[in-house]
């Protein structure tokens, strides 16, 4: 039996997923058993993940939301790619978009029976620097404007669970920040330069719990998609939420396709920024030079 770390972070879904969890220790067992530990702070499941592949472990469990997998990858892509541990996936969290995306079963008792006996397969990870120099790794969605403002405002609502969460954000950031930045953009799929209220760099083809943003988008696919929505009148934003939720949005006249492995973006003002649902620039912070890569097959995820 190779050896396994199981990250868990017990504040995820409002600090539900401790118990869900702790509901999983019978399977893991018939399985083996595995190294069991709990994030503690911010970006411990990265320091962890990262520790795992330097003592041995083979298989390293996120356990937890989009926000655990996200540190989870950043911590395996600190180490070559000869001693990367294997990522296993067991939704516990409010959105589960990455685990949606490649394939993993929703119910968490499913899902860790899938990580520890599934069979591996590459998928994508980007690379993304900012102006400050700042490197950070994403497996599902880069959000840009109008979603990352979301992202911020949902972490209000803690009263709510899951996808309601994301849909009363959305009706908030229509009524109260309509901006939409100048954005440049040059890629390997051509170049852009309009104002833009949202701009979604997509691995996987839903964020929010939901919103199905980049239909057409596979982690496994060698390309990331973009979607990016033109200035428009709130009205039109309210509009447009429902055909996002459906995924039918890319046939509006002001939504921007396409796909890509290399971009680099510049913006008039400073961005407010997601990387797979966490804040990776929020209000005041001033970002506003991108160069995205795409690192082809970069984890193996067992499924």
């Amino acid at each position: 039996m190779h050896k396994v770390k199981l990250i868990v972070n017990p504040n995820a879904d409002l600090g539900r997923a401790w118990h869900k969890a702790s509901d999983l220790r019978p399977v893991v067992e018939e399985f083996g058993g595995a190294d069991w530990t709990g994030t503690v702070y911010p970006t411990h499941a990265t320091e962890l993940a990262r520790q795992a592949g330097e003592d041995g472990y083979e298989l390293v469990i996120a356990a937890g939301g989009d926000g655990t997998v996200h540190e989870v990858i950043n911590g395996l892509m600190q180490l070559p790619p000869e001693r990367r541990p294997k990522l296993g996936v067991v939704p516990l969290g409010s959105g589960n978009d990455f685990s949606h995306a490649i394939g993993v079963d929703p119910r968490p008792e499913v899902a860790i029976r899938q990580a520890l006996s599934g069979t591996p397969r590459p998928v994508d990870v980007g690379r993304l620097q900012d102006n400050r120099g700042r490197i950070e790794y994403f497996d599902n969605a880069v959000g840009i404007g109008f979603d990352a403002t979301v992202t911020i405002r949902s972490r209000n609502f803690t009263y709510l669970r899951g996808f309601f969460i994301y849909l009363l954000a959305v009706l908030q950031t229509i009524a109260l920040n309509h901006d939409a930045p100048r954005l440049t953009i040059k890629s390997d799929a051509g170049d852009l330069d309009e104002e833009m209220l949202l701009f979604v760099l997509a691995n996987g083809s839903r964020e929010g719990g939901g919103f199905l943003i980049a239909p057409m988008a596979r982690p496994d696919d060698a390309a990331f998609d973009y979607v990016g929505i033109c200035r428009v009148s709130r009205l039109m934003m309210l509009r447009l939420v429902p055909e996002v939720m459906k995924g039918t949005h890319t046939r509006f006249p002001m939504v921007r396709t396409g796909k890509f492995q290399r971009m680099e973006l510049e913006s008039d003002r400073p961005l407010v920024m997601h990387t797979d649902g966490e804040i990776f620039a929020g209000f005041g912070v001033d970002v506003h030079h991108l160069i995205v890569e795409l690192l082809p097959g970069a984890i193996q995820v067992v499924v």
